[in-house]
């Protein structure tokens, strides 16, 4: 295996064989032509496969270390979210996280439990409190980390070691593949929205599930052709084409968040930041140990309250309001309002004033000054 960053540009991604191609093509086919009735080659309908969403998903599952399994990807994270759902039957348990991405949630509170599929949520920052939370029935523990929005840190190596029988999906939206490495702390899936980082551009929508179990890959690659959540091939070669840049990029989004959080933690107007990379921060010594980096996420709540945190979300200039995250452009929201909806009045619900921020990689100076603009 080559470097990270030799990977993303290479793996599964040789020139074309017929043009000589160096980008791997748009391949924008539904069908493939067979020799002979049901006798085919590789491909015989794009539900099933097309050679752009191979190379993206080779070249996922080299930088994921899934050397035995591999990579599938869908049309969104919350497609790759049900995949895992149609793995699960009425009476089967998961456990959640009690900060979760709002989307997470509302699929297995409102639709794998409308289909009697059971769930609990646990603090999953101490694994034993997720050991109190399996039961017999547990077929899936679900691990956020870091978790959306409050950015809290799990162990997940002590997670896997703990969960049995049971399947540990990762969700490794925020990290990404260039940060953390779930398959090699023991987690059985690895769940991407590729929408975010891996894309990288705020221009296409995708998911992804890895895995380095054969078994697993295979079912789950069967319930994809069966259930049909696949991504397009325009979407899939986006993927890709970010692929290739995410760790430059990551680099940039990186240290750009390290700043803010460290500018936010010294403002007055600001009561408390979230983020992984401060010395303080809950679990930072095993956000340390299991990350290279500390992402591009933060998070904070103003003094001012609710009133505060909607006033600054308005009044910034390079920081656009909007959902979503992971892009080249800086983001803010207010989760309560936006993404986070779906969990208002549960366990899972996140304060009213919490301002989110996906730092871009734009200038560093352009950003401090737009926030402190903002906060007023």
């Amino acid at each position: 295996m080559s470097e990270f960053e030799t990977d993303a540009i290479h793996a599964g991604q040789d020139p074309d064989p017929t043009t000589g191609s160096v980008i791997v093509p748009i391949y924008a086919t539904s069908t493939y032509a067979q020799s002979a009735p049901g006798k085919y080659d590789v491909y015989d309908y794009s539900r099933t496969a097309n050679p752009t969403r191979t190379a993206f998903e080779q070249a996922l599952a080299a930088l994921e270390g899934a050397d035995q399994g591999g990579a599938l990807s869908t049309a969104s994270g919350m497609a790759a979210t049900a995949l895992i759902g149609y793995l699960l039957k009425p009476g089967d348990h998961i456990v959640l996280p009690n900060d979760a991405y709002g989307g997470t949630f509302r699929y297995w509170a409102q639709v794998a439990g409308a289909q009697g599929i059971e769930w609990s949520v646990a603090d999953q920052t101490d694994p034993s409190n997720v050991a109190a939370a399996i039961r017999p029935e547990t077929k899936v523990v679900w691990v956020e980390t870091p978790t959306n929005p409050l950015l809290r840190i799990v162990d997940i190596a002590a997670i896997a070691q703990l969960a049995g029988d049971a399947t540990v999906v990762v969700d490794n939206t925020f990290a990404t593949t260039y940060l953390q490495k779930p398959l090699a702390l023991g987690a059985d899936v690895v769940l991407h929205s590729t929408t975010k980082y891996i894309g990288g551009h705020s221009d296409l929508v995708g998911g992804a599930l890895v895995t380095n179990e054969p078994e697993l890959l295979q079912r789950l690659a069967f319930l994809r052709n069966a259930a049909g959540p696949i991504p397009g091939p325009f979407d899939t070669y986006l993927a890709l084409r970010g692929l290739k840049t995410l760790g430059v990029r990551m680099d940039r989004h990186c240290s750009n968040a390290a700043a803010v959080a460290d500018f936010l933690v010294n403002d007055e107007r600001v009561g408390q930041v979230f983020y992984p990379g401060l010395s303080d921060h809950l679990n930072h010594d095993i956000a340390a140990r299991q990350m290279s980096q500390f992402g591009g996420m933060v998070s904070f709540l103003p003094t001012g309250g609710t009133e505060a945190a909607h006033r600054i979300c308005v009044n910034t200039r390079y920081f656009i309001l909007a959902e979503s995250l992971g892009g080249v452009e800086s983001l803010i929201e207010v989760p309560a309002a936006m993404t986070h909806m779906s969990v208002e009045g549960t366990d899972l619900a996140v304060p009213p004033e919490l301002v989110r921020l996906s730092v871009g990689i734009e200038h560093i100076d352009d950003l401090l000054a737009d926030l402190d603009e903002a906060l007023g």
